[in-house]
């Protein structure tokens, strides 16, 4: 499976074919925000400011979701994925844009595919030889409105439609051994609260599945709530209680990008969460550090990290425990060769277990998450250890 160039790499190549498969007992998780290309808060201020400048703001936003070029991002997403093996992904803002000749305001309707998210993703994961299959999606926000791609020879502007659908959507792995690994009971909704924009709904969603590992078993949620911190707090509150989600006899694992700053400093929704009874992977394993998740330029061509805020989370609920949980795509080495980051968020990456784990299999897990995403970067520079394909 792996061809070694140096001698010093064996010991790392060892750790890191048992990590490639999960123990029994144990699984990662992952959460990664995409970022749908552009700067939708600032887009939403500016459309309510102008509503009449709608195609200018629009042909503008959709130029920066072409310079940020998802193509090369997921490549830069699948290389995470490789480095920590997760078994399952949550991920959000995967968006889908799609355009048709301009008719009129009306009804999101345009049907011919500009960019999807989750096709990108997909592929970029199987270039790599990494199996995944996409086993739960919702649609939030569909929105259209006109751009203008170019001008006649009258100097008039010429429009088409570009629509805007956002998604959630959880990834499981396909390579595991079905008697050790499994996945069933795929869920997904859009909240009841919902902010709107010129009269245009924009609902928000959560997507669910249910994993057995061995013996442990559990419910995975995967959500991104809403900026506006009513909204926020009453969509965390959807995900809670009787009928939602989280009301399962199954442990609780709830992931996404939930828009609460982790340090109390922003909404109430991250004091709501851990009072009605989630745990934190990140504190669990890592105490105060910081562990920002949010915070890189619109354009992504920001030259240091200017992350800011914690808001991308594993939470626990029930007898979960994390025994490992990491920052993930967040180092100047993570970018595209373009320099673009990945997103505007790091990715989050924890170990679950349902049992408190020994400090020497956190070391152990700590050791091997470094290898991983070492050989993942030498391989990358046509250094170190190689893998090849069966």
């Amino acid at each position: 499976m792996r061809q070694l160039r140096c001698a010093a790499t064996v010991l790392a190549v060892a750790i890191g074919l048992v990590a490639a498969q999960p123990a029994a007992g144990q699984v990662t998780v992952m959460t990664q925000n995409l970022y749908i290309g552009f700067d939708i808060e600032q887009y939403a201020v500016d459309l309510t400011a102008e509503p009449f400048n709608v195609a200018a703001l629009t042909t503008a936003a959709y130029e920066q979701v072409l310079s940020t070029d998802f193509a090369s991002r997921a490549a830069a997403f699948a290389r995470q994925v490789e480095a920590t093996q997760p078994a399952i992904v949550g991920l959000q803002e995967v968006a889908l844009y799609r355009s048709d000749p301009f008719d009129g305001f009306g009804a999101p309707h345009a049907t011919t595919v500009e960019i999807d998210f989750l096709e990108l993703t997909l592929d970029a994961l199987a270039d790599r030889g990494l199996h995944y299959a996409a086993v739960a999606t919702v649609e939030n926000a569909d929105a259209e409105f006109p751009r203008i791609t170019g001008y006649d020879e009258l100097n008039n502007p010429l429009v088409e439609d570009i629509r805007l659908t956002d998604r959630d959507a959880i990834l499981v792995r396909t390579d595991l051994p079905p008697g050790g690994f499994a996945a069933w009971n795929p869920q997904a909704a859009n909240f009841a609260n919902a902010a709107s924009l010129l009269g245009v709904d924009l609902p928000r969603g959560w997507v669910s599945v249910d994993v057995q590992a061995g013996p442990l078993a559990f419910r995975v949620v995967s959500t991104h709530l809403d900026n506006d911190p009513s909204l926020q707090l009453a969509q965390a509150g959807e995900l809670l209680g009787p009928g939602s989600p989280s009301d399962t006899d199954l442990p609780v694992v709830l992931i996404g990008d939930f828009n609460s700053r982790a340090d109390g400093t922003g909404t109430a929704t991250y004091a709501e969460l851990l009072a009605s009874g989630f745990a934190d992977a990140w504190t669990m394993t890592h105490g105060d550090e910081a562990g920002y998740t949010w915070g890189h330029d619109a354009g992504l061509l920001n030259t240091e990290s200017t992350f800011t805020e914690r808001i991308d989370l594993v939470l626990l609920g029930g007898t979960l425990q994390a025994t490992f949980a990491e920052i993930v795509g967040e180092e100047l080495a993570d970018r595209t060769p373009s320099g673009l980051w990945l997103s505007d968020h790091a990715g989050v990456v924890a170990t679950i277990v349902p049992e408190p784990g020994s400090l020497t299999l956190a070391a152990v897990g700590a050791g091997v998450f470094w290898l991983r995403r070492r050989q993942t970067r030498l391989a990358d520079s046509g250094m170190g250890w190689t893998r090849r394909t069966k």
